[in-house]
């Protein structure tokens, strides 16, 4: 069975995003993420959903809304949980041989399917921001970093930046 994997950018303080957006512009972490999710299935809230405004090239967009009226263009898949958001994301990604299928977002869902996730694509953003949306603060103990890569801040990126994968840790009793 394909694994659910988170993949977020917060800042040193957890913001992860401030008035429906990012608190910041870093070009390298948008490629980052179109390279990890390329291809497999993101499954995300509707506000997450509206902040990108469009469906992603070569993804499939699982959009979990309560609001039954709320309807997005073809090829986006709308649902009304997580567990048939994440049933649908499974099974696509089955389908394709995938290891996986990507949760993006937001806080909501992030914070409900957190403690199902078997990895985290992190990127620590190396600031403190004002925001209204924050990742949940993990356990270390859950987690154990498997790969980390350090950025300083250049012309194009205004600040520095790790990216980072968790992966976690299984208790073998």
């Amino acid at each position: 069975m394909p694994r659910l994997a988170v993949i977020v950018a917060a800042a040193t303080n957890d913001v992860i995003g401030r008035d429906g957006g990012l608190p910041w512009h870093l070009p390298a972490d948008l490629k980052h993420f179109r390279d990890i999710t390329m291809g497999k299935p993101m499954l995300m809230g509707r506000k997450t959903y509206d902040s990108i405004g469009r469906p992603l090239p070569g993804r499939t967009s699982i959009v979990v809304t309560r609001d039954t009226a709320w309807s997005a263009p073809a090829g986006v898949h709308v649902v009304y949980s997580e567990e048939q958001g994440q049933a649908l994301a499974a099974e696509l990604a089955r389908e394709q041989g995938l290891e996986e299928y990507m949760l993006i977002g937001g806080a909501q869902l992030y914070a409900s399917l957190l403690p199902q996730a078997q990895r985290i694509y992190l990127t620590r953003v190396q600031v403190e921001v004002r925001g209204d949306a924050r990742f949940p603060a993990l356990d270390a103990g859950e987690w154990r970093e498997v790969s980390r890569e350090d950025h300083a801040a250049d012309d194009k990126n205004p600040t520095g930046y790790s990216f980072i994968v968790l992966d976690r840790v299984v208790t073998v009793i």
